[in-house]
């Protein structure tokens, strides 16, 4: 596998939202956001960097590794929120990578990174996770502007710990403490690091940058199968499957008529027949039921539609929605205007037609343009999204 060069990726087309400049003139975002991810030795991939903007569709035919970079993404963003190794990687032995040999101490394993760029400026990430004979974190490092804030190593395979080090620029140039072996340090440093010195500043500032660009993802995977059927009324949030999507309508189709009408106008684009309006109404039995208003008096249940129709409204709901509305774990200490929300989707154009395709990626490349969310796509064959501005892609191949 191999990323291809830049010149066969389609460029961005759409500038940053009211970006920031730093003192030597570049321009950064003015919310934090991952805008590379490396999968250095992970599943399929050796030494592969995917550049990440707003909108980026991963293309590549099977076997290329779409899949395992978004769960690599998404393992990333877990650790960021201070999930453990064991709850991120159930079945750490299938992202080593093939023909990887074992060194003297039997020992394999597999590496990850991204880097996230802010206020801070670019801040990169990079974890060395041990498969066997345990699960641990091997070594991590965090840096910015070519200093290493922070570094951890297993110095010692018998403590179920990591020695790490991170930048004081005080009385003493760093601070040395042991971590969690199963935790990533970068998460755990505000809980470690007072902040007197300017250096602890800056390695709580950029540790902050990091978690932030992390967080708030959200893995959107629709099954029509399961949205054809009523569900119990609940939080009103939706599931990465879409399951409860009727339960979602019910709740947002009075909390936010703008966002709603939005809904109805891209159902009208992308479904078959006249659309005047997408409710749910209860049924005896508890549970509530979503529906196409078709505006002549009669409604069709969406249980009757198409599984593209299904999975266009569904992305579409997700787009024209948020932290507030999908199941997602923001950072909570940290004001709403300063995240962006990031829509993992594997294989985002399954059972879509052409016409869906086309204004499902109009709605994305108009909601990520905005700033607050930010979407990556895996897509066997990206050509139909050609001449949409504001898309990246990225091809990968076996």
């Amino acid at each position: 596998m191999r990323v291809s060069p830049t010149s066969s990726v389609v460029p961005a087309q759409s500038a940053p939202p009211r970006p920031e400049r730093s003192q030597g003139g570049e321009r950064r975002p003015d919310r934090p956001c991952l805008t590379e991810l490396r999968l250095s030795a992970y599943a399929v991939h050796r030494r592969a960097g995917l550049p990440l903007a707003p909108l980026t569709l991963i293309a590549g035919p099977s076997g290329s590794g779409k899949t395992s970079a978004l769960r690599a993404y998404e393992a990333l963003a877990r650790l960021g929120g201070g999930a453990s190794l064991g709850e991120v990687f159930p079945n750490p032995l299938s992202y080593v990578p093939d023909r990887a040999r074992p060194d003297a101490q039997r020992r394999r394993g597999f590496r990850i990174g991204c880097t996230a760029d802010g206020p801070e400026g670019p801040v990169r990430l990079d974890i060395a996770v041990q498969a066997e004979p345990e699960l641990r974190i091997a070594g991590e490092r965090l840096t910015s502007g070519g200093l290493v804030l922070l570094e951890t190593a297993l110095r010692d395979p018998s403590r179920r710990a990591v020695q790490a080090t991170w930048h004081t620029a005080g009385t003493a140039p760093v601070t040395r403490a042991p971590l969690p072996d199963d935790r990533l340090g970068t998460a755990l440093l505000p809980l470690r690091v007072a902040g007197k010195t300017d250096g602890q500043r800056r390695v709580l500032a950029a540790a902050e940058q990091m978690v932030v660009a992390l967080r708030s993802v959200f893995g959107c995977d629709p099954r029509p199968g399961r949205m054809r059927l009523p569900v119990p009324t609940g939080t009103g949030r939706l599931l990465g499957g879409c399951d409860n999507l009727a339960d979602v309508l019910w709740r947002t189709r009075t909390e936010c008529g703008r966002r709603h009408a939005q809904l109805v106008a891209a159902a009208r684009a992308g479904c078959a027949g006249p659309v005047a309006d997408v409710l749910a109404e209860p049924l005896a039995t508890g549970t509530v039921r979503a529906l196409l208003d078709r505006g002549d008096g009669s409604r069709t249940v969406l249980g009757r539609l198409g599984d593209g129709e299904l999975r266009y409204l569904a992305l579409a709901l997700v787009l024209l929605t948020g932290p507030g509305v999908l199941e997602v774990d923001p950072v909570g200490e940290v004001p709403a205007a300063m995240q962006t929300l990031t829509v993992l989707a594997d294989n985002l154009d399954r059972s879509l037609d052409p016409r869906q395709r086309a204004e499902l990626l109009r709605l994305a490349a108009r909601m990520c343009e905005r700033g607050h969310i930010r979407l990556v796509g895996a897509v066997s064959d990206a050509s139909w999204a050609a001449g949409v501005e504001g898309v990246t892609v990225v091809h990968l191949e076996p």
